[in-house]
């Protein structure tokens, strides 16, 4: 009964965001006095364990990929219970890493501030490379797609391992930058899919989403009960378009999802770039009103 509770008070705080924050104001700051586990950086240190496999997948030709990731945890920590947060690299699904300068800037941020983060590599599938095209093409649908069931396996490791990590299954949320971020938010809306990349019995589902620089071209799959998402983009965006994001921040709120739409006028795919303080900042603090920690173990 408590769970269920604490669920209805999620997607409450969430569908409040996303009402009274559409137009793109600043997320508001937790209130606590300072320093806040889970809103301000209370580590000074942080401990990474590099490569650890969380599911395979086949190839294009059927060879199997194993999926790994590396996690990062607050040095000195106590907490029996902590929220998750799972970071994707960019790189149009043909390219990049797990270490990637922002997206291991982000993972250490979340650490510090508390956190159990990981970054994970995931199949990369479209040898050409995707963006700058608002009708993707089928390999880059096809990518997006593995990308997907990629980060869902992602999610249930971590719930399958949320007594060794110490992680609280019912917290996990999830981010990413350019296609990372198009994974972000498959990710946020097709829980229903959840693909055969590993860890099977356990709930896809996340608790929040961070998208950066990130949409899907349609909104098709945006349902009520999806996940709460915020969409950090520059309006001028031609690679991910910026269409996308206001369609679908505009289509979870039409939909009773909650989003919060939070441009950069000006900004084209240069996200995070010199604005990541402020992309972490707003971040940490709509995931700790959508996630409720407030409520957390402290």
């Amino acid at each position: 009964m408590r769970g269920s509770g604490r669920g209805r008070i999620f997607r409450l705080v969430g569908l409040l965001l996303g009402l009274v924050l559409w137009a793109g104001c600043a997320v508001p700051r937790p209130e606590g006095a300072e320093p806040l586990r889970y809103r301000d950086a209370l580590f000074s240190n942080v401990t990474r364990t590099d490569g650890l496999s969380y599911g395979s997948a086949p190839d294009l030709q059927g060879n199997a990929v194993d999926l790994k990731l590396d996690l990062y945890q607050p040095q000195g920590d106590t907490v029996s219970r902590r929220p998750a947060v799972i970071w994707i690299h960019g790189g149009g699904f043909c390219c990049g890493n797990r270490t990637s300068g922002p997206i291991v800037s982000l993972a250490n941020a979340y650490a510090r501030r508390g956190y159990v983060a990981v970054s994970i590599s995931y199949r990369l599938l479209a040898a050409a490379g995707c963006g700058g095209n608002p009708n993707p093409t089928q390999e880059c649908l096809v990518a997006a797609q593995a990308a997907q069931h990629d980060s869902q396996a992602a999610v249930r490791w971590l719930r399958r391992n949320a007594t060794t990590y110490r992680i609280d299954p019912n917290r996990i949320a999830m981010g990413g930058s350019s296609a990372g971020a198009v994974t972000t938010v498959l990710g946020a809306t097709r829980s229903d899919d959840p693909g055969t990349s590993g860890n099977p019995g356990f709930s896809s589902k996340i608790q929040g989403a961070v998208s950066i620089m990130g949409g899907t071209p349609t909104n098709e799959y945006i349902e009520r009960g999806d996940t709460t998402t915020v969409f950090f983009h520059g309006t001028q965006d031609t690679t991910v378009p910026y269409a996308w994001a206001q369609s679908n921040a505009q289509a979870m709120n039409d939909r009773g999802v909650g989003a919060l739409l939070y441009p950069f006028q000006g900004s084209g795919h240069t996200l995070p770039g010199q604005n990541l303080p402020e992309i972490t900042e707003q971040s940490s603090y709509f995931l700790y009103h959508v996630m409720g920690l407030n409520q957390a173990e402290d």
